[in-house]
């Protein structure tokens, strides 16, 4: 009999289990990994590609549902087959909600693993064969960073498969943290235009006297330094996507070049008078209130409707707790390998606390309290492994008592504070410009 070319990877902590499984498999003529822990595995899935992974549940130190998480997470397309000798209904749907197939219970016989694993198989063969062809990256590190489960997060996802696959102009609003520019990506990896690139410029982070030169290029000689022709980025984002977060920064000079290259698909570039022809998506964020910017005039409202041909509203974290469990999973997955090689847990009355606070910060605070709660743990991540703010802060008020501007105020304080005044690294903490900065100072 051929050998056949699919690569399997057993996992697990028995070793009498682990070679009957290694010996039934290899007479079945598969190519075998085996590994006697999650860790183990975790090296060999790195180093080898697979096409089944075949795990135990009950396993010391990180479980197989663990492993299975990660691994639907990295490696998606690779089918799960999960073996254990604590059958119950309650494990088995927790077994597939984690991404495996299917559910063998030890004992089993041959006949039985052999049409199990075939079955694995010919469903992996199946969705490889579905599968719409996109870059890697849109599957592996864009679309699937987008995580929740909670209604309002569902009606962000909904949007995005609307119009992921045309060239609609789309405005993404929502307050600082909530992922925003992951909208953008996803936006654009998920779609049939994910083959081109993906710019991301942040109008605050650029002086108001070099938004148009960044943005359209100049000319040779158009200005003091400009010493070459030089394309701008919508240049470079050309026959991809623009993405320009916190656009209600922008001078009204630039929006006004902005309105034009929306309107008729053109631009000029600094110092020429030659029209150039561009071929985009223009995705635009925002955490201001443009409406309110327009009433003091420093927004155009003809741009304004112009960028809102398609809005996203992205909730604040406050707005979707449900979510959070799952946030702090695939945090801790991230973190866990990076930082330790192997996957954390977290205790039920830290993840508690991590529910019950209003996240001023939303996504991007809550990953920097996992991401140090991971660094800081010795085993299991409890209370102790929280910031202090959090750790002594238990009795948060209800979220319908806490006005927007009250918990961007405290957090910005709260960063100032971790800084020691230092406005350039809160600044890049908070993921916003100087200016924006100064501005909410103010």
């Amino acid at each position: 009999m051929p050998l056949n070319q699919e690569n399997i990877l057993i996992v697990d902590d028995d070793i009498k289990i682990l070679e009957l499984l290694t010996r039934r498999l290899k007479e079945f003529n598969y190519h075998v990994f085996k590994a006697i822990s999650v860790r183990e595995a975790l090296f060999i899935l790195k180093d080898t590609p697979m096409d089944l992974l075949i795990t135990d549940i009950q396993m010391p130190e990180v479980d197989g549902i663990q492993l299975l998480k990660y691994a639907n997470e990295r490696y998606p397309k690779m089918p799960k087959l999960v073996v254990t000798g604590y059958p119950s209904v309650d494990g088995a749907l927790e077994v597939l909600k984690s991404g495996a197939m299917d559910y063998l219970t030890k004992p089993f016989t041959k006949a039985e693993l052999k049409i199990a694993v075939e079955k694995a198989l010919e469903q992996g063969r199946k969705h490889q064969a579905s599968i719409v062809s996109v870059p890697s990256r849109a599957k592996n590190q864009q679309f699937n960073e987008m995580v929740g489960d909670s209604t309002t997060f569902n009606q962000v996802l909904s949007i995005i498969d609307r119009v992921k696959d045309n060239r609609a102009t789309v405005l993404i609003q929502g307050e600082s943290g909530t992922g925003k520019e992951l909208v953008a990506r996803s936006i654009h990896y998920s779609g049939k235009y994910g083959k081109g690139p993906f710019i991301a410029v942040n109008c605050g982070a650029i002086p108001d006297n070099l938004q148009e030169a960044e943005l359209f290029g100049y000319t040779k000689g158009a200005f003091t330094g400009a010493d070459q022709d030089r394309n701008g980025f919508f240049q470079a984002a050309s026959g991809g996507t623009l993405f320009l977060d916190e656009i209600g920064t922008a001078c009204l000079d630039v929006q006004t070049k902005l309105l034009r290259a929306l309107q008729e698909k053109e631009i000029t570039k600094v110092g020429s008078r030659t029209l150039e022809k561009v071929d985009l998506r223009i995705v635009a964020a925002t955490n201001m209130d443009l409406l309110e910017e327009i009433k003091k005039k420093n927004f155009r409202e003809d741009l304004y409707y112009r960028l809102t041909v398609v809005e996203i509203k992205v909730p604040p974290l406050r707005k979707r707790k449900s979510d959070i469990p799952l946030l702090v999973d695939r945090f801790l997955q991230k973190y866990g390998m990076e930082y330790r090689d192997r996957l954390l847990r977290i205790d039920s009355e830290a993840l508690k606390i991590l529910e019950r606070y209003p996240w001023p910060g939303n996504i991007r605070e809550l990953e920097n309290v996992v991401q140090r709660a991971v660094i800081m743990a010795d085993g299991s991540i409890g209370i102790k492994d929280l910031p202090d703010f959090l750790k002594y802060e238990i009795d948060f008020p209800e979220e319908e008592f806490i006005p927007l501007k009250d918990m961007e105020k405290k957090y910005i304080k709260r960063v100032l504070l971790y800084t020691n005044g230092n406005k350039s690294k809160a600044a890049e903490i908070l993921q916003i410009s100087r200016k924006t900065l100064r501005d909410k100072l103010d």
